[in-house]
């Protein structure tokens, strides 16, 4: 299967979300995955940039879905609430109609649950998804998009977490394209102090950062590729059909809607004050530093911190060791069933990495 082109003008039907969930402003393409170590290597040497290519997503297994079971069961109703929580805040801080851009892929499904809450407290509220990548920036052409429909003052970015705080600064540089205004961020975990409005600074497991398109809507991580991506077209990505079988994007939305829906009449709305954002971004920066320190690294690109940043980087990366508070640490069992399956080295250093619970640290291949 070869890279194809074909320019669009407009949001094609994509993904598996119901359409009056969210608007996916994407591109679907067909790319050939590059192999992980192939990949690795190009992005590590400098050839290629990591947005250039794409790898094949896996079915997860059984054992790794009845960890997810378990994930839901205890972090469901705090996703839940917290998304009760930020959503009353939103619709505190913010006039007029709202918009909700959630960045793909991993803040798609947590901006749907807030769609249907801020729609449910009475306000006219948007929500689109679209794609940002580091050093690149946010999709012009879906930003354009959306300011043809809806006001910029309305807009409020959406993803789950925060890692380094690398897309969140991004976003920041690209919004100014837009805006004198600074972009808000709103996110669940906020460990490394970025974004304008969170839950917590915990990092904590989100059960939707456990699993990659099977509960984003079959669709891939974002494509710039330019053999993909012309004038004119939004930035690309793979929709993932041959996992249809595996996708429980439609059900974890509408199983966490129960839990928000059922909370938002008793919650109060979430305050992420400056102080805590400091103190977190702060902490967050020298575990950073201690981890580049300790393996004499020089890319901060290969440091992925947090629970969701460092799972995801085993999956679809090389990794060379990670760092975790607790092996036995529950919010931590998903990540060392991969661990043990993949047999990545990892250490214990729980004060160091401080305020996160696992930092993966990528193999240096070039």
């Amino acid at each position: 299967m070869g890279d194809t082109y074909d320019s669009i003008a407009s949001p094609a039907t994509l993904g598996s979300y119901a359409e009056y969930d969210v608007t996916l402003l994407l591109k679907r393409v067909d790319i050939q995955p590059t192999d992980t170590a192939t990949r690795e290597e190009a992005i590590q040497s400098g050839r290629r940039h990591y947005s250039e290519m794409i790898s094949a997503e896996m079915a997860p297994t059984r054992e790794y879905m009845e960890l997810f079971a378990k994930a839901m069961a205890t972090g469901g109703p705090r996703m839940g609430a917290e998304t009760a929580r930020l959503a009353l805040a939103i619709v505190q801080s913010v006039e007029g109609p709202i918009t909700l851009v959630s960045l793909v892929r991993a803040g798609v499904p947590f901006g749907i649950l807030l769609k249907r809450a801020i729609a449910l407290l009475g306000r006219d509220v948007g929500h689109y998804g679209l794609s940002i990548i580091r050093d690149k920036g946010v999709d012009d052409e879906a930003m354009r998009h959306i300011l043809a429909r809806r006001p910029v003052e309305s807009i409020v970015f959406v993803d789950s977490w925060t890692g380094k705080g690398a897309i969140a600064n991004q976003l920041e540089k690209s919004f100014k394209d837009y805006s004198d205004r600074p972009a808000r961020l709103v996110v669940l975990a906020d460990p490394c102090g970025c974004a304008w409005l969170a839950a917590s600074g915990d990092d904590w497991l989100i059960p939707s950062g456990m699993l990659g398109c099977t509960v984003s809507g079959l669709i891939s991580r974002s494509i710039l590729n330019a053999a993909l991506v012309g004038p004119g077209d939004f930035h690309a990505c793979v929709q993932w059909d041959n996992l249809a079988e595996h996708d429980i994007s439609r059900s974890f939305v509408d199983g966490m809607w129960n839990d928000v829906s059922t909370v938002i009449a008793t919650e109060i709305p979430s305050v992420w004050s400056i102080e805590t954002r400091r103190a977190h971004r702060d902490a967050a920066a020298a575990a950073v530093a201690w981890v580049m320190g300790e393996d004499a690294v020089t890319n901060i690109n290969r440091v992925k911190p947090g629970i969701a940043e460092a799972t995801r980087a085993i999956l679809r990366r090389v990794p060379e060791k990670v760092y975790v508070s607790s092996p036995t640490d529950p919010e931590l069992a998903a990540l060392m069933y991969l661990i043990d399956n993949k047999g990545v080295p990892y250490v214990v250093s729980p004060r160091k990495i401080a305020p996160y619970r696992a930092v993966t640290l990528i193999r240096h291949v070039s």
